[in-house]
């Protein structure tokens, strides 16, 4: 396979999972934001390590006449930060964008299914956003984005051709949804825990319950644990259990399967294929009380790390990056 082709289906795969992980990020924060002091806006640019260019978006604003919001209005330039500001690259309508731009570049090696989706998809968000701003449905358009991202990945799950395309695009998907999933536990928990104490003496639960929402598991934890929400047992489902599909381990799992299947293709291995391996191995094998002696922060810490470089390796060796 040309190293251009897979580029571009490993990152329509980031792109529509960054897409998707944004606007269920977004739901949850406009659910807390109704029950917090309004400090919400800064936890979700946070994930993204966004603060800066957040600062910015909002001083460009004020420079250009317009008055800052405060309170609930904060969270409506949160809102067109992260889902419609086209000068922000990993806002909503960016991500979509260039997840396109990859896919017509791909049409061969997609199905009719999984384009159609995803043009249908940026044909509604962008007639929407050359409307009227201020009659703009935000809540609507990101509940729109959510669930035609999951009809999206559920075309790919069933039309596309099991071959090294599809590997690309697994692993664009997966990587950038475990590395997700490691920042908002890792954001979210320490807000909630600032010590990082495994246990709470009084816990909120609605601020819990939503930490769960993110990454759309709040019934799989009562399924799993069948108790009252616990921390450190969130913590354990969103880092360890390999049964939850947005957890890092299932994520990695994922990672380290599809590059096994393109070593098998492709008939050799290099130092990606190592580093997947390492990587599955120590979220495999990993105990959730061992991580809290480390401590979870530098656990996540290190794990994001070895994501980056993953990242970054597997360009090196297929991408020509």
């Amino acid at each position: 396979m040309l190293s251009s082709t897979a580029k571009n289906v490993y990152w329509m795969g980031r792109y529509l999972q960054r897409a998707k992980t944004t606007a269920r990020l977004i739901e949850a924060t406009q659910r807390m934001a109704l029950q917090s002091s309004g400090k919400e806006a800064e936890n979700v640019v946070a994930i993204f390590g966004m603060e800066d260019e957040f600062r910015h978006s909002q001083e460009q604003h004020q420079s250009q006449g317009q008055t800052q919001r405060q309170g609930g209005g904060r969270l409506v330039d949160l809102v067109d930060f992260l889902a419609f500001d086209e000068t922000n690259p990993s806002s909503i309508v960016s991500s979509i964008g260039q997840a396109r731009r990859n896919a017509r570049e791909e049409r061969n090696n997609i199905t009719v299914d999984v384009w159609e989706s995803l043009n249908g998809l940026w044909l509604e968000l962008s007639a929407k956003l050359r409307g009227n701003r201020a009659s703009l449905d935000r809540g609507a358009l990101i509940e729109s984005v959510k669930k035609q991202a999951v009809m999206i990945f559920g075309a790919a799950q069933v039309t596309l051709l099991r071959d090294e395309a599809y590997n690309f695009f697994q692993l664009g998907a997966f990587l950038e949804r475990g590395d997700n999933t490691a920042r908002i536990l890792d954001v979210k928990y320490h807000r909630l825990m600032p010590d990082g104490r495994p246990h709470a003496e009084h816990l909120d639960y609605f601020a819990w319950s939503e930490v769960l929402a993110c990454i759309g598991a709040v019934r799989t934890y009562r399924r799993i644990y069948r108790s009252s929400l616990d921390p450190m047992k969130i913590a354990e489902l969103m880092m360890l259990r390999r049964d939850v599909p947005r957890s890092v381990h299932h994520c990695l799992w994922m990672v380290d399967l599809n590059m096994r299947e393109l070593a098998d293709a492709y008939g050799t291995r290099g130092e990606a294929d190592r580093l997947a391996g390492e990587l599955h191995a120590r979220l495999r094998y990993a105990r959730i009380d061992k991580v809290y002696e480390v401590g979870l922060h530098k656990y996540l810490g290190g794990v994001r790390d070895d994501i980056a470089a993953l990242s970054d390796t597997i360009g090196k060796q297929f991408l020509l990056d």
